[in-house]
């Protein structure tokens, strides 16, 4: 059993906020953020939320795999920012859509959430229990930032989107992933919740921003990720030479490069648009993949390499045939 990408969608807020911009609250400089992350801008929420910009990502992801909401099967969305714990966002989604056949629920591995969710996808797909699905990253990450910590909060930005998936015979380019956790670091990107507060204990306050420590992150993704890549490959039979296209977890421009460097591979197999966006955790992927389709830089056939990575520590490949 293969699974296809039969449709993909994306959906950015409408405020742009670029480095200059960002002058305002802090001490930064647009040398000074570009430098350091390769990051020019990013879409920050005025009002969108979570579950409106999935819904808008799933819609065009819908329409652009020509395929009607009420057929869709299963509603898997990744996210770490979710405005409410309960509905989950997949349901909220769910109705958004007018997809009353499906079963719909969360996923959280960060930054390689996405990922992780389309691989859940896959296994539920190969299982035989559905036929297609819609797989969503989506983050509204602006309200879980400290705006004052100017190491962290430039990174980030807001975004959605989304593949529709269906189940396919074809057994000659079948779908290949791994997927690892190292939950010993995982305190190095951290943001906590609700804090214990109940009769009988009141617990200790804990921050509700994300922190970071960005030297250990760096070490961990161009370290992990072309051993994570190349294990992907391994188990499909495959080398570098056999990919044509790596769509990486968009986290830093500097990632992204030292990981081509160390996989001795031209940065131009790497498709980015953190420039533009900036890290949208679970939701990188998926975005940077609908802007590759829709500008034709996708073709029937091509070998593609996901690959995310992020809090957890969570991390891990994909390799599939467009």
């Amino acid at each position: 059993m293969n699974m296809h990408i039969l449709g993909t969608g994306s959906a950015l807020p409408s405020t742009v906020v670029t480095n200059d911009d960002l002058t305002k609250y802090m001490e930064t400089s647009d040398e000074w953020i570009r430098e350091r992350t390769g990051i020019g801008s990013r879409h920050l929420s005025t009002g969108e939320t979570v579950a409106s910009l999935a819904i808008e990502a799933c819609n065009k992801a819908l329409e652009n795999a020509g395929k009607k909401a009420e057929d869709v099967e299963l509603i898997l969305v990744a996210t770490c920012s979710p405005e409410m714990m309960l509905p989950c966002c997949a349901c909220q989604v769910q109705a958004g859509i007018g997809a009353s056949k499906a079963v719909a629920f969360d996923v959280n591995a960060a930054c390689a959430g996405f990922l992780f969710s389309l691989n859940t996808a896959y296994s539920y797909l190969k299982s035989g229990m559905y036929k297609n699905a819609l797989v969503v990253g989506a983050e509204v990450l602006s309200k879980i930032m400290d705006w004052e910590d100017r190491t962290t909060c430039i990174l980030f930005g807001d975004g959605a989107g989304a593949v529709y998936v269906e189940a396919a015979e074809d057994e000659e380019d079948t779908y290949s992933f791994v997927q690892h956790s190292d939950g010993v670091k995982g305190m190095v990107l951290k943001c906590g919740t609700r804090d214990l507060n109940n009769p009988l204990y009141k617990g200790e306050e804990q921050s509700k921003f994300v922190w970071m420590d960005g030297r250990e992150i760096f070490k961990f993704a161009v370290g992990q990720i072309p051993v994570c890549i190349n294990e992907a490959m391994d188990k499909a039979g495959l080398t570098k030479d056999n990919i044509d296209l790596f769509i990486l977890h968009q986290a830093n421009k500097r990632i992204i490069s030292s990981i081509a460097k160390r996989m001795e591979l031209p940065e131009d197999r790497f498709p980015t648009n953190v420039e533009r966006v900036g890290n949208m955790s679970s939701a990188a992927i998926p975005v940077l993949l609908d802007e590759c389709n829709r500008n034709g830089q996708l073709k029937k056939g091509m070998r593609l390499v996901l690959s995310g990575f992020g809090a957890g520590l969570t991390f891990g490949a994909s390799i599939f045939s467009w």
